[in-house]
């Protein structure tokens, strides 16, 4: 769960990475590449926070289906 958990992250992060590079060299003009940047970093974070809660709930209820 945990190599899954890192896997998803590093996978996010490259991604972020990937778009931000992107931004940055087909920037033809500075103006609303600040609003830009700050939609795909909120994005980017209900992403990470939406895998981590669906993993978190996936363990719980695996883990709950142990209980007798």
């Amino acid at each position: 769960m945990l190599k899954f958990l890192i896997t998803l992250q590093v996978t996010a992060l490259a991604v972020i990475a990937s778009m931000d590079d992107r931004i940055v060299k087909h920037r033809r003009g500075e103006r609303g590449s600040v609003t830009i940047e700050q939609v795909i970093w909120a994005g980017a974070v209900i992403l990470i926070f939406g895998i981590v809660v669906a993993a978190i709930t996936a363990y719980v209820t695996s883990e709950a289906g142990k209980i007798q």
